[in-house]
């Protein structure tokens, strides 16, 4: 049994401090967020709100943060301020202490002496700090305090970035430590590694020095800030921002701060770590990033609109941002599979191509470094894999990328030239092994690492609960049927997974045709007969972006409207077999679930979608595409101003919580923190639905329609809305059919009629709109650039 965390306090409201109040209190927990009391009111008869104000300072500017910090601004009332002369007797009823204030040890110390004095016996305390050393903090401490105490390392911001690094110490007691690691796992979402306390722990000193040595490699291979970008992105699994974009975003002074911490503190290194002249140039002229007017971008506005520029590191001017091209990355972007997209980058002859000549510069250094470190931050290759994961959002972390790159190749090519070799990667090798990890059915992780303590294969344990479409898989036999859009998987317990596995799980016949088949009940055997209940989910960072708007276009352009009225029926037959499924169906959607893909999530019996980042969007307005098969009539009539509002304006939800202010949630969805458990959550959904004797409904042809007088109040609406110019002529059009659907048509109130009456109406608003010039522009549109038209 772990240690029951109820209340929090965060010591500390600064950018960190602040936000992290903010994530506990979006996992439902109260928190007190106290800080230092003003200079100008430390004097007596200073009221509270000026004794508080820095703390407040904090707390709002969390409230305004831009990503936003809360799932929903009224989750602020959760956070109590305070500060830290009228209120640290307010941490006696605190079961986990925050120590998250600045980044000194005299600081620190001080106000631990403090602490000590009103907390209780027992009571967890641990430091976010990113670069003192954890176990110094507490030296000379009581046993109790330092049996208590653990560092606690969140990456900024916390609501958006999943790691947490927790950082014992030699006196930590390890069930306080796993009390927190559950509760952090849990509650909060997060994926807790754990490192030694060595400077900047595990993921900012890996990712410190592959930042470096991208821009050592940039300066000698003469590379521009845009093709730096263009090949430290997409192509190899890290994030779209990159290496710039992402300087930007965190801003050049943290940089600065954490290398700064590092050559300090690693006089070993200090050759390997440190920053180019023209970065320090930068730090001197105060161009942060994104905090500042630039970085290595920033946007100019002008008369045409506004521009986008990027910096010369040469000459520290910004001019016209660059688009490189490389014919390798061209090449590499129609290749799904990061492993496949970096062999193949990799294999290419770096003495004519310069993406090939700059990952077998850079890669090996990666992966030399990270070998070396094995021992000194972590004992394991997982844990500096996971760190770089969800610290950095990396797809791969270093050690799965050699393995993906293949580690007796790129050895032998590294001692061929004449490269360093770490001596770990030596010892793998010489054991008969060819690779840092396996596959491996029997683990619950579904593979083995290699163990260098051991100098064997060992289990990747994952904690009770967390899961993967694609461990599931590996079971034998679990893969109960496949096309090339969808597999139906057998989780176990009577419970079948429908996997969508197309580009960006967009909409296409394949999963149409397996979701139906295995839901709607037909006169033979079905691939889902076996099964008691489903689940409709997958592994991929987003559950789908809707329907395949090019095939739809293409038909649009041919006039092949029989055609596209058969889409759209076999599209409306498959949400009404999730509906009317006599099994149960569990929709457990994540990222971005949009048109189509959030119609799925709409017509579950139940939904259990990941609470963060949660992009829910019943209709892409922007491309005058209707909810394509929900029938929404049914389920809105009570709400019909609401879900107007929600349909026409296309509106978006970002959270878990927004989505059930919207309405796309409801108030038997429940929601999970950590997005490596949705899978099992689902499941136990799905098994509950079974046990309390499910009953799918019946379709309906009773509905009342609202009928001609709604039906004119939503257009007046609409009219008013384009007079006020916040809609298009053809938005207009795109709104009456939204309200002609809602309202079951031009017909008298109360009329009424079947839900395939509206179904047809849906279908033949849907085609009407795909028949406007303007609808096409937008398709087009969105496919070229990935963005929205409004014409």
């Amino acid at each position: 049994m772990h240690k029951r965390i109820h209340k929090v306090a965060v010591l500390g409201a600064g950018t960190m401090g602040a936000r992290i109040a903010a994530h506990l209190a979006n996992a439902g927990v109260p928190c007190y967020l106290l800080d230092i009391v003003p200079p100008d009111a430390a004097a007596g008869g200073a009221d509270r709100t000026k004794r508080n104000a820095i703390a407040a300072a904090g707390l709002e500017a969390a409230k305004k943060s831009k990503p936003a910090a809360f799932f929903d601004p009224s989750l602020a009332r959760l956070v109590t301020i305070g500060n830290f002369e009228d209120d640290l007797k307010l941490l006696g009823d605190a079961d986990w202490i925050i120590e998250a204030v600045v980044e000194r040890l005299d600081i620190k110390r001080e106000l631990l002496k403090k602490v000590e004095a009103v907390r209780r016996p027992g009571t967890i305390i641990t430091t976010n700090t990113s670069g003192l050393p954890v176990g110094k903090i507490v030296e000379g401490f009581s046993e109790d305090l330092r049996r208590n105490w653990f560092g606690t390392h969140f990456f900024n911001p916390p609501r958006y970035m999943r790691l947490l690094e927790l950082i014992p110490t030699p006196d930590a007691d390890r069930t306080s430590m796993e009390a927190i690691a559950h509760f952090c796992d849990v509650r909060l979402g997060k994926g807790v590694v754990y490192a030694k306390d060595t400077p900047n722990f595990i993921g900012n000193r890996i990712g410190t020095f592959s930042v470096l040595n991208v821009m050592r490699v940039m300066q000698e291979m003469d590379l521009s800030i845009e093709e730096i970008d263009a090949l430290t992105g997409a192509s190899v699994g890290w994030p779209k921002s990159a290496t710039f974009r992402t300087i930007d975003l965190v801003g050049l002074d943290i940089l600065g701060h954490v290398v700064s911490n590092m050559t300090t503190n690693i006089k070993d290194e200090r050759s390997e770590l440190k920053l180019p002249a023209f970065f320090n140039q930068m730090l001197e002229r105060k161009m942060l990033g994104d905090k500042t007017s630039g970085g290595f971008y920033k946007k100019k506005k002008t008369a045409e609109g506004e521009q986008r520029l990027g910096l010369d590191w040469k000459t520290l001017e910004y001019r016209e941002r660059q688009k490189p091209r490389f014919a390798a990355l061209d090449m590499a972007k129609n290749v799904e599979s990061t492993p496949e997209r970096l062999r193949m980058l990799l294999g290419g002859d770096p003495a004519k191509d310069k993406a090939a000549q700059f990952m077998w510069a850079t890669l090996p250094d990666l992966w030399t470094y990270a070998a070396n470190r094995i021992g000194e931050i972590s004992d394991s290759i997982v844990e500096i894999d996971r760190a770089m994961k969800l610290g950095f959002n990396w797809e791969l972390g270093p050690f799965e990328l050699w393995d993906a790159a293949g580690v007796e190749q790129t050895v032998a090519r590294m001692k061929k030239e004449g490269r360093p070799v770490a001596a770990n990667v030596e010892k793998l090798l010489s054991s008969g092994k060819k690779s840092w990890y396996i596959d491996a059915p029997e683990a619950n992780s579904g593979r083995c690492y290699f163990d260098l303590k051991t100098g064997n294969y060992e289990p990747v344990e994952v904690s009770q609960g967390v899961w993967s479409v694609e461990v599931a898989k590996k079971k034998p036999n679990a893969i109960v049927k496949k096309n090339a859009g969808a597999s139906l998987v057998d989780l176990g317990n009577g419970v079948g997974c429908i996997e969508f596995h197309s580009k960006m799980n967009a909409l296409g016949g394949d999963i149409v045709q397996l979701v139906t088949q295995t839901l709607k009940p037909g006169s033979g055997p079905g691939p889902g007969d076996n099964f008691d209940a489903f689940v409709i989910s997958n592994d991929a960072q987003h559950f789908s972006v809707g329907a395949n708007i090019m095939m739809l276009l293409m038909a649009v352009q041919e006039g092949e409207w029989d055609d596209i009225d058969l889409m759209i029926r076999s599209f409306q037959g498959m949400t009404q077999a999730i509906k009317f499924s006599p099994k149960p169906v569990v929709v457990a959607p994540f990222g971005m679930a949009l048109g189509g893909g959030c119609e799925i999530a709409l017509h579950g019996a139940l939904r259990q979608p990941h609470c963060k980042e949660m992009t829910l969007r019943a209709v892409d307005a922007a491309r005058s595409i209707r909810p394509e098969g929900r029938g929404e009539s049914v389920e809105v009539m009570e709400a019909m101003k609401r879900a107007f509002e929600t349909i026409a304006m296309g509106k978006v939800s970002t959270s878990a919580e927004e989505a059930r202010g919207y309405g796309f949630l409801s108030s038997g969805d429940e929601v999970t923190m950590n997005r490596e458990r949705v899978l099992t959550d689902a499941k136990a959904r799905a098994l509950e639905l079974v046990r309390s004797g499910y009953k799918a409904p019946v379709p309906r042809s009773d509905v009342p329609a609202p009928g001609e007088n709604i039906f004119a109040t939503l257009k007046l609406g609409v009219y008013l809305m384009r007079q006020g110019e916040y809609i298009s002529d053809h938005e207009v059009k795109i709104g009456n059919k939204v309200a002609e659907v809602l309202c079951g048509g031009n017909v008298s109130p109360g009329t009424p009629v079947s839900e395939q009456y509206l179904l047809d109406l849906e279908r033949e608003g849907f085609k009407s709109l795909c028949g406007e010039k303007k609808t096409q522009d937008r398709i087009q549109y969105t496919l070229k650039t990935g963005k929205t038209l409004t014409n």
